[in-house]
């Protein structure tokens, strides 16, 4: 994100919670400029991609949703179940190794301190499992 971007964030993604969802949030991002024209991978300036937008709108709602699951979890000591949300066209392994991983309530507090501390996608349990990994979690019945 941009310095114009990293402004509007706040603003942008509380406008989201009230009165849309990722897809507005998203569509927002787009609208007000806030991304880079370019990023830096391996030292070279590259493109950024077209879908930024979407990518970071879907990871942050996906990230929020986690963490008010696991606050469910240790409220009323449910278990949280890993599953796939969101189909993708290349699955990383990674990924599904942790699709049907059990989640306690001692482990959603740990997942849950690091998701509010973290501003990253490197989580305690490792999820969501990067950008665009399709991973979340739900209440096992």
């Amino acid at each position: 994100m941009n310095e114009e971007g990293a402004h509007l964030y706040p603003e942008l993604l509380l406008k989201a919670i009230d009165e849309g969802n990722e897809i507005t949030f998203g569509a927002d991002l787009l609208s007000h400029g806030c991304f880079n024209t370019h990023v830096l991978r391996n030292g070279k300036p590259t493109k950024m991609p077209s879908n930024a937008h979407e990518t970071l709108s879907e990871g942050e709602f996906n990230r929020f949703y986690i963490r008010a699951l696991c606050l469910r979890a240790i409220n009323e000591g449910c278990e949280l179940e890993v599953y796939r949300a969101k189909q993708v066209s290349n699955p990383r392994p990674d990924s599904q190794i942790m699709i049907g991983h059990i989640i306690d309530a001692i482990s959603s507090e740990s997942l849950l301190n690091d998701l509010r501390t973290s501003t990253g996608i490197d989580t305690a349990l490792g999820l969501p499992n990067g950008p665009n990994s399709g991973l979340s979690v739900r209440i096992k019945k």
